[in-house]
C-alpha cells in the first residue's frame, strides 16, 4: 500500500469517527492529488520518510550531517556532528584516514609511537596523566596547530584508541580555520558556566575515532580560567573518563602568553614544535625552561629540508625527541 493510499485510508477512518477533515484538493494543471496534512502525531511519525543529508557541501566547508532519523526531526546529537572535508584537508597536507601513504603520514606514525606508549602506561616509567598531550611552540608560526591536527588524525587511525582534539589556544584559536569549522561553544564555556556539560559542546566528526572541543566563547580572564579549579576538575575528568582516549591540546606559544604555561602544569606530555632554520636556539631553551613541571617533553623539528642521495627531498617535516630535562 502506497503512502497516499495509507493517508486516504486514515482520512476515511477520521471521517467515520466524526472528525472535521477538509476535502482533498486537486493540484492545478491535472497534477497528482494533494492530500491535506494528517495531524495525528502517531500516524505522522509512522509515515515520515527517513531524512537525508541537509544542504549541499561546498568544497572545504564542514557541513553539519544529521544522523538518520525521522524527517523534520533534529536531535541534540545532530547539532554536535560535523563533517570534515577530508579531500580538502589532504590537499593541504593534513593526514587523513583514506589518503594514500605519504612521507608526512609515515613521519607522524613515528612521532606518535612514544606518545601512545606513555599515554597507555607502556613507557618507562609510568606517567601521571600521560594521555593528556599538549602541543606548543616557543613562538607563533612554527606549525604547532598543523602538528596537533596531524597528530590527532594519525592517532585516530589506531585500532585501540580514540582521540579528542582540544583547541586550547583561547586567544587565537586556529582549529576552526584549519578544519573549516564554524566557531561554537567549547572549553571556556564549560569553565565559565557550570550548567554547560562537556558532552554538550563536544563535536563528533566523520573520522570515526576523532572528536573536537573548540576553544569556545572568548573571555577576558582566559588565563585565570585555565588555572582555575574548574580546569583542574575538567582535566581530571578528561584524563579518567575514557581509558582508551588520548587528548591532544593545541595550546598558545610558550613565549607569547602565559596560558600555555598554566596548561602545561597539568599535562603528562608536552610536544614542542620548532621551525627549522628559523627559531633561535635561545628561544627554544627559554621555552623549555617554562616546562619544568611536565614529566615528559618531546620536540618536533618542523619544516626541515631533508636530503636523499645527496639531493634535496622537497620541503618536508623532520622529527626528534627529548625526554625530561
Amino acid at each position: 500500500m502506497s503512502l497516499i493510499e495509507q493517508a486516504a485510508k486514515r482520512l476515511e477512518e477520521l471521517r467515520r469517527a466524526g472528525a472535521d477533515v477538509p476535502d482533498v484538493a486537486e493540484k492545478p494543471h491535472g497534477g497528482a492529488t494533494q492530500w491535506p496534512p494528517i495531524t495525528d502525531a502517531a500516524t505522522s511519525r509512522a509515515h515520515a520518510a527517513p531524512s537525508g543529508k541537509v544542504g549541499k557541501q561546498r568544497a572545504g566547508v564542514a557541513a553539519i550531517q544529521p544522523a538518520p532519523g525521522l524527517a523534520g526531526e533534529a536531535t541534540a546529537d545532530d547539532s554536535r556532528r560535523v563533517h570534515l572535508d577530508l579531500a580538502h584537508l589532504a590537499a593541504r597536507g593534513i593526514v587523513t584516514p583514506d589518503a594514500p601513504r605519504s612521507r608526512t603520514a609515515d613521519e607522524y606514525r613515528v612521532i606518535k609511537r612514544p606518545l601512545i606508549a606513555n599515554a597507555t602506561g607502556k613507557g618507562a616509567p609510568s606517567i601521571k596523566n600521560g594521555n593528556l598531550i599538549m602541543v606548543t611552540s616557543a613562538l607563533p608560526g612554527e606549525g604547532k596547530s598543523y602538528t596537533a591536527v596531524n597528530l590527532a588524525m594519525s592517532i585516530a587511525m589506531e585500532l585501540d584508541h580514540t582521540v579528542l582534539l582540544v583547541d586550547a589556544d583561547v586567544a587565537r584559536p586556529s582549529i576552526p580555520r584549519m578544519l573549516n569549522l564554524t566557531p561554537a561553544r567549547g572549553l571556556l564555556d564549560v569553565l565559565v558556566d557550570e550548567s554547560v556539560d562537556l558532552g554538550d559542546v563536544l563535536l563528533k566528526t566523520n573520522v570515526e575515532k576523532l572528536s573536537i572541543l573548540l576553544s569556545g566563547t572568548q573571555h577576558p580572564r582566559a588565563t585565570e580560567l585555565l588555572a582555575s579549579g574548574a580546569m583542574n576538575r575538567l582535566l581530571d575528568e578528561l584524563a579518567s573518563r575514557y581509558a582508551d582516549r588520548i587528548i591532544i591540546f593545541d595550546s598558545p606559544p610558550l613565549l607569547v602568553t602565559t596560558e600555555a604555561r598554566e596548561l602545561a602544569m597539568h599535562m603528562g606530555q608536552v610536544v614542542v614544535v620548532v621551525e627549522a632554520q628559523r627559531t633561535a636556539q635561545a628561544a627554544v631553551k627559554e621555552a623549555l625552561a617554562t616546562l619544568e613541571s611536565c614529566p615528559v617533553k618531546m620536540m618536533v623539528l618542523n619544516k626541515k629540508r631533508s636530503t636523499v642521495g645527496g639531493g634535496t627531498y622537497g620541503y618536508g617535516y623532520g622529527y626528534g625527541y627529548g625526554y625530561g630535562h
